[in-house]
């Protein structure tokens, strides 16, 4: 039998809508429809996107007596699989619904799941912690591949601690991804970008001799740099010995950035 989740606020439900009816960056009238149609969610053609989705969805909400409805229907439109060419709007969305959710005590995770996440305490405290940290991350254009990996869940939490170690993995992910190994760690970096004779695997340039060889190492010694700043000590020591400011924070996306698009560039090798 499914669990039963108490009705939400009209003002978290409203939110929710405005997300995915944004405008400019939400779902399209058809796609709503579509949507609606596969959570069994009786439409209504009333005014814009937000304040139709809204009104569907406050209409279900009362007549079930549970918010089941809105959790299903953010879960399809987030299915991952939606947003295969579209990776950045994902990103988007999951952030700016997490920003939403923190008020009932869940989050959009990155398996199309709407889990259990931390309660926000006060309105004035998510709107002054996230909305400075996602400013200036946005403003620094940091890469979505960081981003997906660090949701601002943990930034609504004031968890930079574990958004580093997130954050992290995402250039282990995708440069496991492009050398075509499982490996970890140094040997990861060993293995799939670092230029002992020849070319490496994953490489940025020719890199056979010089200064182009200089700087494929000098991208591999960075990636095991920030293993082992932040994602060694974060794995193995308690949060309580091992503090991550939010400015350090906001340095070590935008060094991640700048790694994510030299990968972004590279070519893979035989």
């Amino acid at each position: 039998m499914a669990t039963r989740h108490e009705p939400w606020p009209a003002t978290v439900v409203t939110a929710v809508a405005g997300v995915l009816g944004d405008t400019a960056h939400g779902l399209t009238e058809r796609e709503i429809g579509q949507l609606l149609a596969v959570v069994k969610v009786p439409d209504a053609d009333s005014g814009n996107k937000r304040d139709r989705l809204t009104g569907v969805l406050l209409a279900q909400q009362a007549r079930q007596g549970a918010s089941n409805c809105v959790i299903a229907f953010i879960k399809e439109a987030m299915a991952p699989v939606r947003y295969v060419q579209q990776p950045h709007t994902f990103s988007r969305r999951q952030d700016d619904l997490n920003e939403v959710l923190v008020h009932v005590g869940l989050r959009v995770n990155n398996q199309e799941q709407v889990a259990r996440g931390p309660a926000a305490a006060t309105l004035n405290e998510i709107t002054r912690h996230a909305s400075s940290l996602r400013a200036e991350l946005r403003h620094r254009s940091t890469h979505p591949e960081a981003l997906r990996y660090c949701t601002l869940v943990e930034i609504l939490a004031k968890s930079p601690f574990h958004s580093g170690l997130e954050a992290v993995k995402s250039m282990a992910d995708q440069l496991r991804q492009l050398a075509g190994h499982g490996l970890a760690g140094a040997r990861l970096v060993d293995h799939g970008a670092h230029a002992g004779h020849g070319t490496a695997r994953v490489a940025i340039n020719a890199n056979v001799t010089g200064p182009r060889l200089d700087e494929q190492k000098g991208l591999a010694n960075q990636v095991k740099y920030l293993f082992s700043l932040y994602r060694n000590p974060a794995a193995h020591e308690p949060r309580l010995h091992h503090t991550v400011t939010d400015e350090e924070l906001l340095e070590l996306l935008t060094t991640l950035s700048m790694v994510h698009r030299r990968l972004d560039s590279a070519h893979v090798t035989s």
